[in-house]
């Protein structure tokens, strides 16, 4: 049986990381993905190369990473990226903060009708490593479900200390960039005891590795050196494989062993 999941995600590139696998697993065996990014990430951090025009030339990278998993849809709710530190900017023309969003759940949840979505996909109640948009994911996309009388919820998330120590390992590898902060991660993320899924996607690490790489204004840095994104992809494949090569995710519902399938027991 097929079924039609919803993603929602922040910013253009958010999707790639924790979930391009999962993304690029279901609709390879025949369900529905749709994609929903909150913002266009003009907010982040690139080089002046792609400085100009960079909410656009983020969400046209997010149509590439999308063809790269098979994603049959793709919708920006049309909110203004918050920004990651420090006072929230005033609101563009035209536009709001999505942090300031007050119609975003219903936006969503519309979404979520018009799809008949079995599943929605969004964060931990940390927003992963606590990006303030990232935490207003988890809060649109509960209150979205609940609205729409989504079946399941699943957060994506990763056990936290698996993630400390693969981090560590990339810095033993790699030389880390100068915004990477490795204690953030251990801090952030879903102790390893509350995860309810566990997603073998290395049959799909290369449509994975292409929507990462997709994103190209994400890995650039004005002092030619790359950023965070930049490292992942250097990474060489084997270990490239298995850091990258299980998805984690947590469904508050869950009860029962953790399981290998996000749809498993829908009816």
């Amino acid at each position: 049986m097929s079924y039609t999941l919803v993603a929602f995600h922040a910013h253009p590139d958010d999707e790639a990381l924790l979930t391009a696998g999962t993304l690029a697993k279901a609709a390879a065996t025949g369900h529905r993905v749709v994609l929903v990014v909150a913002t266009d990430g003009a907010l982040g951090l690139t080089s002046g190369a792609f400085q100009d025009r960079l909410g656009d030339r983020r969400l046209a990278e997010l149509q590439r990473s999308a063809a790269a998993m098979g994603i049959a849809r793709v919708i920006h709710l049309g909110y203004a990226d918050s920004g990651m530190v420090g006072d929230v900017p005033a609101d563009p023309p035209g536009s709001r903060r999505f942090v300031r969003a007050t119609g975003a759940a219903r936006m969503l949840a519309d979404i979520l009708r018009e799809e008949q979505a079995d599943v929605l996909m969004s964060y931990d109640a940390a927003g992963g490593y606590g990006h303030r948009d990232h935490v207003k994911v988890h809060q649109v996309g509960a209150e979205a479900a609940r609205l729409a009388g989504t079946p399941r919820v699943v957060e994506a998330t990763a056990p936290r200390e698996l993630l400390t120590r693969a981090v560590h390992l990339i810095a033993r590898l790699r030389q880390l960039p100068g915004d990477f902060d490795p204690e953030v991660y251990e801090r952030a993320f879903t102790p390893r005891d509350q995860i309810t899924h566990r997603i073998d996607v290395r049959g799909q690490i290369s449509a994975k590795r292409a929507a990462m790489r997709a994103h190209a204004s994400q890995a650039a840095a004005d002092d030619g050196a790359d950023r965070t994104l930049g490292k992942f992809l250097q990474i060489p494949r084997p270990i490239y494989d298995v850091v990258f090569g299980r998805e984690w995710f947590r469904d508050p519902a869950h009860t029962g062993p953790v399981s290998d399938d996000i749809f498993a027991g829908l009816g």
